[in-house]
């Protein structure tokens, strides 16, 4: 008999064997062993062992999610390892040695804006700041205004700039460079901000509106009081004035000029141009002059509070309080009509203005910009007021801004009026006109036109050969023209030595000179002891000549109006080529010129 072996092989049964317990024990135990002696598929190990049991696996609960354990501690690991990693990369990284990339240098127009503000630190009156920066410099004319000891005004005008190489405090050419300092502020503050300037530019106009409110009741709604010198005689009141009776009030008349230039007395009438003295050291008395009818001196110092008060709208406080002096100003200039200098006073050998109705324009406009008031807007682009600016009929200035001559700035402020928010009727007329006419300007500044001289060494003239040509021009100031030398002290290494300067040209020595005791000062052959860094010199003439002599002001005076219109030159060119002009920040105080549309009606459902 056969029967199946299970371990797969054939087994034979015999009935007849004989074999005991024990031996057929011992035999089935060779049989394991020699089954055991070859691996078992599947099937047999599922006969042999019966059903396996299932490994149970480990989680890990986070929370959020479960994972299974295996998974989280290699994940954990391999973050631990990733960061060990990156640790050890950055440590080689810190303490090899390696070469520093440094930052390319500023470029010469970045570095010549740099040293050109800090000529209006050099320029300050009364108590300085302590970070002004100009060694040689100190606390000067602390008295200004305060010479009227009658009791009905004591008036405070310490403070401001002096105009030029004197200690005179000018208002009209320095409210022309408050408002082109303003002006650079307002269209390119992304540029002094990268020059590392913005604070210190913003901080030079502050110092000059500061002292402007000085030099009028900056509270008043209106002012129409005139004050004579000394006497202190008051002419007409205010209607404030008489409902609101103080007698320390200062109300209803306005400053124009502080310090005196004629000369005709002599040295027997100290003043600041017949003395030669470090402003620190003046100690004669500095008379105040005012006015009752000076429009184009008002409506300029308006330009310059509103715009500004543009440059510091985001204190709120300030610029509501320009704004509000501004329009008292452009109240005042439009009642009380005439010329500051038209007296034939002090300020007319200087500073002569040839009218007012181009600061009528300027300032107009910059009133509509700080205010969003329209009807500041009606009258600067209006027809008739744009006629007698000298719009329409040209002359030897016309197309050259200066400190006499904004049309041609406030015919390119309104230009960009028409060009960004196009306000359409009833200013279309005269804005379209300016921006035709500014067109024409700006190409007849090109050497293609002949509409003005030159020099051989490329100097334009647009001031037809009078004094003080480097107001229009930038690369020749820097050094190239045929001198090869820089006409702004302290930039490069070629530049005036000897600066028509009374601070600079005296040496702080503690030693106090008299009205005629630094006149030796005035004519010595040396170079200045005090480097007045960023002063513009007046410049060549008219053949490209230079003579470096302290006594000649027509070559080595500086001014603020010149300082201005550089610094605003400068910036525009300053820098990345790619930081563009701002064209927002002018008109935000304009509201939208046309209302918004109402919204759309709701679908129509049947």
């Amino acid at each position: 008999m056969y029967g199946r072996d299970p371990w797969g092989g054939p087994l034979e049964i015999n009935n007849a064997d004989s074999a005991t317990d024990d031996d057929r024990s011992r035999n089935l135990n060779d049989f394991d062993r020699a089954a055991l002696s070859r691996p078992l598929d599947e099937t047999q190990q599922s006969w042999l062992l019966g059903p396996g049991e299932q490994k149970k696996k480990k989680y890990v609960d986070l929370g959020c999610i479960i994972v299974s354990r295996k998974i989280f501690v290699w994940t954990v690991g391999l973050i631990l390892a990733a960061g060990f990693i990156a640790g050890f990369i950055t440590l080689i990284v810190k303490t090899v040695p390696r070469h520093h990339k440094h930052p390319p240098p500023p470029d010469n127009y970045t570095v010549a804006l740099s040293k050109a503000l800090r000529f209006f630190n050099a320029q300050k009156s009364g108590k300085l700041p302590k970070h002004n920066n100009v060694s040689w410099r100190g606390n000067s004319c602390l008295n200004d205004g305060k010479s009227d000891k009658s009791g009905a005004v004591l008036k405070d005008l310490v403070g401001g700039y002096y105009d030029a190489g004197d200690a005179i405090k000018f208002h009209f050419p320095k409210a022309f460079a408050m408002t082109m300092l303003s002006w650079s502020v307002i269209e390119y503050s992304a540029k002094y901000e990268a020059a590392g300037e913005l604070n210190h530019v913003k901080e030079i106009i502050k110092w000059g509106t500061d002292y402007f409110l000085k030099t009028f009741n900056s509270t008043a709604d209106s002012i129409s009081q005139i004050v004579a010198q000394n006497t202190c005689l008051v002419v007409e009141l205010s209607q404030e004035c008489i409902t609101r009776p103080n007698s320390n009030m200062f109300c209803g008349f306005m400053w124009w000029q502080v310090g005196k230039g004629d000369t005709s007395g002599g040295t027997s009438d100290p003043n600041d141009h017949s003395c030669w003295m470090r402003p620190e050291d003046i100690d004669y008395t500095r008379p105040v002059t005012e006015c009752s009818s000076c429009s184009d001196l008002a409506a300029e110092m308006a330009a310059a509070l509103a715009s500004a008060s543009i440059v510091f709208k985001d204190n709120k406080d300030y610029s509501k309080k320009l704004v509000h002096g501004a329009a008292t100003l452009w109240k005042f200039a439009r009642d009380q009509r005439g010329m500051y200098t038209a007296s034939g006073a002090d300020a007319a050998t200087f500073y002569n203005s040839s009218m007012y109705w181009d600061e009528f324009v300027w300032g107009g406009t910059w009133m509509y910009y700080a205010t969003g008031n329209q009807s500041y807007l009606y009258l600067a682009s209006h027809p008739k007021l744009a006629k007698h600016a000298g719009a329409f009929w040209g002359g030897p200035d016309y197309g050259v801004l200066s400190w006499d001559n904004k049309l041609t700035g406030a015919q390119v402020l309104l230009t960009r009026l028409r060009l960004f928010l196009s306000p359409g009727y009833p200013y279309e007329e005269t804005l379209q006109t300016f921006h035709n006419q500014t067109s024409i300007i700006m190409c007849s500044y090109l050497p293609y036109f002949s509409s003005f001289n030159r020099t051989k060494g490329g100097l334009i003239q647009l001031n037809h050969g009078r004094p003080q040509p480097l107001q229009y021009v930038i690369n020749y100031i820097l050094g190239k023209n045929p001198r090869k030398m820089s006409y702004l002290v302290g930039f490069g290494n070629h530049y005036p030595k000897q600066v028509h300067h009374r601070g600079a040209s005296i040496p702080k020595n503690r030693i106090k000179y008299s009205c005629t005791g630094g006149i030796k000062f005035r004519d010595a052959k040396k170079p200045n002891p005090n480097t007045i860094v960023g002063a513009m010199v007046a410049g060549p003439d008219r053949h490209d000549g230079f003579h470096d002599v302290r006594s000649n002001y027509n070559y080595t005076e500086p001014t603020l109006a010149g300082n201005a219109g550089l610094v605003a030159a400068l910036v525009a060119l300053s820098g990345d080529r790619t930081t563009k002009i701002d064209k927002n920040t002018i008109f935000s105080a304009v509201p939208p010129m046309f209302p918004t549309p109402p919204p759309p009606p709701a679908p129509w459902k049947p």
